[in-house]
């Protein structure tokens, strides 16, 4: 692998490249915080796709993208004058320093369960930090990471169930009481405990160790992936799917699913 030296060197350059770009490129020019925002989100959501596919060549790429909008926001903030990329690093470091006093100081955590509790106790303690456990979770996440990152963080506070296996009867709580409200088909009341009963069931998965998000996804690609196959069996034998029955798609379904 590469030395320190070689890593800074390679930095500097970069900064160097963004500085032209800035000075030379009539686009980037132009851009802001506000016109970069809505890029900076697609470009962490391809880099979350390629770190879901194990594509390292695709990870390599999509971090130098993610790189590229945090120099680029550096550039703009020094612009400004209010901040430059050695503010960033700097603020960064000293973060990392003061929420690891495990590390840094004399504070003891021997696994990863009382590094998370001391990093949000230590979050509440900062000047310019979050004054309540919830406060640091943004609130354009979707809303399903949003569940998983509430509960993980109600967990490091104390808040969570004392055995996994018990948040099974909140399921079925929920379960019945959306059942109700399916009975008497009130649509607002509905839509209140489907929620319910999704964020119970996230939770299950958080106590299981399960990320719910990755788990939604492998479903999501799978079916896809089967969906396409039928498609694809039905176009070439000259049959409209929508003129199938449920029996002759199912069929095809499970031929799907035994090709895997």
């Amino acid at each position: 692998m590469h030395t320190k030296e070689e890593k800074l060197q390679e930095f500097g350059r970069l900064l160097e490249i963004l500085d032209r770009l800035r000075e030379e490129c009539p686009w980037d020019k132009e851009q802001t915080f506000d016109s970069l925002r809505s890029l900076t989100v697609e470009e962490t959501f391809e880099l979350a796709d390629a770190i879901f596919s194990k594509d390292m060549l695709l990870i390599k790429k999509e971090l130098g993208d993610v790189l590229l909008h945090v120099l680029f926001y550096s550039k703009i903030g020094d612009e400004s004058g209010e901040f430059d990329i050695l503010d960033v690093c700097k603020s960064l470091c000293d973060k990392l320093i003061y929420r690891h006093p495990h590390v840094f100081g004399q504070i003891e955590a021997n696994n990863a369960q009382t590094v998370s509790q001391n990093w949000e106790k230590l979050k509440l303690k900062e000047k310019d930090g979050n004054h309540s456990v919830l406060a640091g979770v943004p609130r354009t996440l979707p809303a399903l990471i949003k569940a998983y990152r509430i509960q993980d963080k109600a967990r490091s506070a104390g808040f969570d169930w004392e055995q996994p296996q018990q948040v099974w009867e909140k399921v079925k709580e929920e379960l019945g009481e959306l059942q109700t409200e399916i009975d008497s088909m009130n649509a607002d009341k509905m839509e209140v405990e489907f929620g319910d009963l999704l964020f119970s069931v996230i939770n299950a998965a958080r106590l299981y160790g399960i990320n719910p998000e990755n788990a939604l996804e492998r479903t999501n690609r799978k079916f896809i992936k089967r969906f396409n196959y039928l498609e694809n069996n039905t176009l070439t034998k000259g049959i409209d799917l929508k003129k199938m029955s449920l029996a002759q798609m199912d069929k095809i379904w499970e031929e799907a699913k035994n090709a895997e």
